[in-house]
């Protein structure tokens, strides 16, 4: 027993010593107050950044964890009565190899260098800004929060970003308002703070904290601590956004149309914490097409929102019943479910955190529209920070026309630790919500949630219970299907064998299954599983898997899934296989190879996709889709293409733009979307937009509908 008792100490003691090993000294950087006023142009040349501390204490969390980088990375912050300066110095050996292939704001940062900074302003360990820039001078950003479990990559502050190149390496120069934060009022500010850097030719990543694979830049409970910021505590902001749009329009079979609306947003900084937006006469103009799905299931399809107003805030409003069950998705409001845009007349948001307790609420009111009365949208979202990384909160959401009320309100919480034996990632949690609907047979409904989620380097595993009953009814949410229960459990092993140089980890996936059954009979519903026996990654950064998949559906009813071919009522077991490729994206050319095939029904399908992208300078790439599923059934044979095909510019990181065009034989029309915008300051945006659809079932191309608009957003600070 005695030695049993010492093993375990040992084992213990291991894993916590391990734990510490994520924490590499110095773990802290003390930010000095400018003396005078900086150029923002990437050359870091000015006196104040030689005198400013320094921190160079960089690991590598791939492709040799726990080693010291391989090329010195340096940074540094300053600061001023408005703005937070960041400074990185990223010397190379070899600058002639580093590789910068894309300008445009949101750029994707795969396969390119790259620095990331992360900034927890309420030091909370759970939520935080994401900046990111390229040796061009690209921008991205995003909004953290439950310490990376959720993460709103749409969100665009006002900052900026100024890089240079030459014979040492590459620089990047960070100027961020201070009224782009939230943050608590003090005296002196304790920030949390964490440096990422991508080498791509090596594939090599290095952090300055929290480099263990088990982590990553977006787990801000691992960040180092940024100190020395004072005197900003009575930072304010009442921020002015009028917009005007105008353009021309053209349905089929009809004339030309003027088009033309004014509005305006306006963001007022409540506190440091706590921002208050109004907005009037909403406009979506430059909104992106969505790409097109064709249908081939039973259930509902789910379209991502893409409107801007909408998609600042949204992860205030996440609540923890999952993808399938979303009691509020913001494309119920304003838009009809053919996706056609319904008057927004205004509506007020409030967004923000006092103390341990983060709060969101928006309602929206929407104007009368041929048969769509005008309608009300709120919702109410309150949740409550306990122990280190948990929560629980609350959400209510509201839609009201003349007459009639549909309510969803509900409870969710959320055990998470980033120090399971030591430094693993265990998140435990569920929700609970009722549905009400005033002139309903049923009034309410239930659904509910649970889940287990192990999600780390070598082990990973989740399992997670849904219901939706068949009462529920969330009119201002989402539900893929109803009157289900599904159980579902993922485990995946992810060994990195050393004797095997030119792999950088397998995959292999003993069990994945989403078991589907009707909430009220027990009957099955659907079924799928995944078997992996093969997957991989190379240190060169290619990926292959294969895949056995096991699917089963249930059909109360006989099912049309194409035209006149219709599949008998019964129930179904089919075996298909599933092969994936994909090349390192760090290459000019890449591109990925996707096919599936087996029984169907009781039938078979194949079914294959190519991505194909060509970079050919950071100014423009390409790239392409072509997707084909062919069906054979008793019932009959037919093939669905898909085609997609993007081109995208851009002159500078604040001009840029693309030309999107997408088809399949299914709606047998071709949808063309080309996008410009230009930022002439930060904050203020130009577009400009054209939507052409052209009809190509009778085999002429026939121009239908036409719009083109061009829209301004101006910023100003009073």
């Amino acid at each position: 027993m005695k030695t049993y008792l010492h093993v375990s100490l040992l084992i213990i003691s291991f894993l916590f010593n391990l734990a510490g090993a994520q924490i590499s000294e110095p773990h802290e950087i003390h930010a000095k107050q400018l003396k005078k006023i900086l150029s923002i142009d990437g050359q870091l040349s000015e006196v104040d950044w030689q005198r400013a501390e320094r921190i160079s204490n960089f690991t590598q969390r791939e492709l040799d964890e726990g080693e010291t980088a391989t090329e010195r990375t340096e940074a540094a912050v300053l600061f001023d009565d408005q703005n937070l300066y960041i400074g990185i110095w990223c010397y190379d050996d070899e600058p002639r190899n580093i590789i910068a292939q894309k300008l445009q704001r949101d750029f994707d940062p795969d396969g390119e260098d790259n620095i990331f900074i992360v900034l927890d302003t309420y030091h909370d360990r759970r939520n935080g800004y994401l900046f990111a820039t390229n040796p061009a001078g690209a921008r991205t950003d995003a909004l953290i929060m439950d310490n990376g479990r959720n993460m709103n990559i749409a969100w665009d502050g006002v900052w900026t970003v100024k890089t240079s190149i030459n014979h040492e390496g590459w620089f990047a120069e960070f100027q961020i308002p201070f009224s782009t934060l939230k943050f608590e009022s003090s005296a002196g500010q304790t920030w949390g703070i964490n440096f990422e850097r991508n080498i791509r030719r090596k594939r090599e990543q290095v952090l300055w904290q929290g480099w263990s694979r088990d982590a990553g830049i977006e787990q801000v409970s691992r960040a180092g601590v940024l100190t020395g910021i004072r005197g900003i505590g009575a930072v304010s902001l009442v921020e002015l956004k009028p917009y005007g749009s105008g353009g021309i329009a053209k349905s089929c079979g009809k004339g030309v149309n003027g088009v033309s609306k004014i509005g305006a947003d306006i963001n007022y900084l409540i506190t440091p914490t706590m921002k208050l937006n109004i907005t009037t006469n909403t406009d979506f103009a430059q909104v992106e097409s969505d790409r097109a799905q064709v249908n081939l299931t039973r259930f509902s399809l789910f379209y991502p929102e893409k409107r801007e107003f909408f998609l600042e805030g949204r992860n205030y409003f996440n609540f923890g019943l999952g993808h399938s069950i979303q009691p509020f998705y913001t494309r119920r409001i304003g838009l009809t479910p053919e996706r056609k845009e319904i008057p927004i007349i205004g509506g007020v948001r409030f967004l923000g955190k006092s103390g341990d307790a983060t709060l969101g609420g928006m309602t929206i009111q929407t104007a009368a529209k041929d048969t769509v009365q005008g309608t009300n949208y709120t919702v109410l979202r309150w949740k409550q920070d306990i122990l280190e990384q948990s929560n629980f909160g609350l959400i209510g959401v509201g839609k009201t026309e003349s007459g009639r009320k549909n309510l969803v309100y509900g409870a969710d919480f959320l055990y998470s630790t980033a120090k399971l034996f030591g430094d693993k990632n265990l998140s435990v949690g569920g929700a609970l919500a009722q549905s009400y609907t005033s002139d309903g047979v049923s009034k309410t409904g239930m659904a509910h949630r649970l889940f287990f989620y192990l999600p780390n380097d070598f082990i990973d595993f989740s399992a997670i219970w849904d219901r939706s009953d068949k009462n529920f009814n969330p009119e201002t949410g989402f539900l893929r299907r109803t009157n289900y229960q599904m159980y579902n459990a993922d485990f995946r092993i992810k060994p990195r064998p050393k004797f095997l140089p030119w792999i950088q980890h397998f995959v292999f996936k003993p069990f994945d299954f989403n078991y589907y059954i009707e909430d009220d009979t027990g009957e099955l519903q659907s079924l799928w599983s995944e078997f992996r026996p093969l997957g991989f990654t190379t240190t060169s950064g290619e990926f292959f898997e294969f895949n056995i998949q096991r699917s089963a559906e249930h059909l109360n009813d006989d099912f049309e899934i194409q035209d006149d071919v219709v599949i008998p009522q019964g129930e179904y077991w089919y075996t298909h296989y599933e092969l994936q490729f994909e090349t390192f994206q760090g290459r000019p050319v890449y591109g990925e190879l996707y096919v599936n095939w087996g029984d169907y029904y009781n039938g078979s399908r194949t079914k294959w996709a190519l991505d194909l992208s060509w970079r050919i300078n950071r100014h423009f790439s390409l790239s392409g889709n072509v997707e084909r599923t062919a069906v054979q059934l008793p019932a009959g044979n037919f093939i669905v293409d898909e085609l997609a095909a993007r081109v995208t510019y851009a002159v500078n990181p604040d001009l840029f733009g693309s030309l999107f065009a997408q088809w399949n034989n299914e709606d047998n029309e071709a949808l063309l979307n080309f996008r410009m915008n230009w930022i002439p300051t930060p904050g203020t945006d130009f577009y400009f937009v054209v939507n052409q659809t052209i009809e190509t079932e009778s085999g002429n191309l026939q121009l239908v509908n036409t719009t083109v608009l061009s829209k301004l957003i101006w910023r100003l600070v009073l």
